[in-house]
């Protein structure tokens, strides 16, 4: 017999140009029976998330036109608990606590293709009261864990993608330059989350981290972490296209160029004259210009991400003689989030969540905060009592 709960669902779009944004719609939801080794459970929390604001937004894509749905649930930061276990289901049963591996497509070597709660056909997400999912779409917690539930569901994209996205750089560094030949390097970043715990990682190993923002609320977080902040506004826009070069002429050009020197002066100066050895960027296109340029040699640009434009320029010259390599991971595999999961019980190394827990009620309300920038970089919201 179908089991019925409520989820906030996104509806397609009617494909117009440019897209308008979806609202979110409360509605029943039916669930199916369990099969094989399927598990159905309850999130307790949810942390919002930059693809779900992408999905509203139908930004880069109608995630839904993009699944062949009419409707989708989205939202794939979250803990939840077992309610009812498959016959097939041998891991996982009534009462566990689990964050959502995410890994419902994923090649031979169990790096993922499609994510659970966003481009996955056929997942529901943690905006649903219920739902079921494969149990090797969920990683259990420590059953003991010294850690607050919210701040996993906080844990659960941003952090496990920092974890699998630092030791491909970091690696990748370490084949051109040995630990005992420079041992400590200058490691900075712009984006969200995920650069931020990205960051406080290399900082926790010994490495100097510094990330900027124009958001002060998170510059006082970027500080408290212990990672060196460093206030955009200081410097004026460094976005930069290359069809602002003609569209907005000369004098927009030498301001911009003003604003690069102010910037690569300060990247000179706190890296002693080396330069950025890894440089964490999440954002892509408007800051590409200045990050290529306020490498060291032998630096890496990596990335999980792609916030504000997915196609990048180089000159492939340039960057073989200045040995500069450029790293591209997409959240992590299961031994990854394991990894992710041992350290941050043993470590501390855990988001700082926002004060305020949203109600499952105020939903719409904590997305349209998010876009209007009034959020911390990780805000839950509660969908079921602990």
């Amino acid at each position: 017999m179908p089991i019925t709960a409520e989820a906030w669902f996104i509806h397609a779009g009617d494909g117009a140009t440019p897209p308008t944004r979806a609202e979110l719609r409360r509605e029943k939801l039916e669930i199916p029976d369990l099969e094989g080794d399927e598990v159905l459970v309850e999130p307790l929390y949810g942390c919002w998330e930059a693809n779900m604001s992408h999905a509203l937004h139908r930004q880069p894509v109608d995630i839904c036109r993009m699944r062949g749905e009419p409707k989708v649930v989205v939202g794939n930061g979250s803990i939840v608990r077992v309610l009812q276990s498959a016959e097939g289901a041998s891991t996982l049963k009534p009462g566990d606590l689990a964050i959502i591996s995410g890994l419902v497509q994923k090649d031979r070597w169990g790096y993922p293709i499609k994510l659970f709660g966003y481009d996955a056909p056929k997942t529901v997400g943690c905006l649903a009261t219920r739902f079921k999912a494969r149990e090797d779409w969920l990683f259990k917690i420590p059953s003991d864990t010294r850690h607050r539930l919210a701040e996993w569901a906080a844990f659960q994209v941003r952090y496990i993608s920092a974890w699998a996205n630092w030791q491909v750089a970091y690696g990748t560094y370490r084949l051109l330059v040995h630990e005992d030949e420079m041992p400590v390097l200058n490691v900075w970043g712009w984006g969200g989350g995920t650069t931020f715990a990205e960051l406080d990682l290399a900082r926790r190993h010994g490495h100097k981290a510094v990330m900027m923002s124009g958001n002060a609320q998170r510059l006082e977080q970027i500080r408290a972490a212990g990672i060196t902040p460093l206030d955009r506004r200081e410097f004026g826009s460094l976005d930069y296209y290359e069809r602002d070069v003609k569209q907005k002429g000369r004098a927009w050009m030498e301001a911009y160029k003003g604003n690069e020197k102010a910037f690569l002066t300060q990247v000179k100066e706190l890296t002693g004259g080396d330069g950025v050895q890894i440089f964490v960027d999440m954002i892509g296109e408007p800051v590409h210009r200045v990050t290529l340029k306020a490498l060291g040699r032998e630096g890496i640009i990596t990335t999980a991400g792609w916030k504000q434009g997915m196609n990048l320029r180089l000159v492939r010259a340039i960057a073989c003689i200045s040995r500069h390599q450029f790293i591209h991971t997409h959240f992590a595999r299961r031994r990854q989030i394991e990894q992710a999961v041992a350290y941050a019980e043993a470590s501390d190394w855990i988001p700082p969540i926002s004060d305020r827990i949203y109600e499952y009620d105020e939903i719409p309300q904590l997305a349209a905060d998010y876009d209007a920038g009034k959020l911390g970089m990780f805000t839950c919201f509660r969908i079921n009592p602990e």
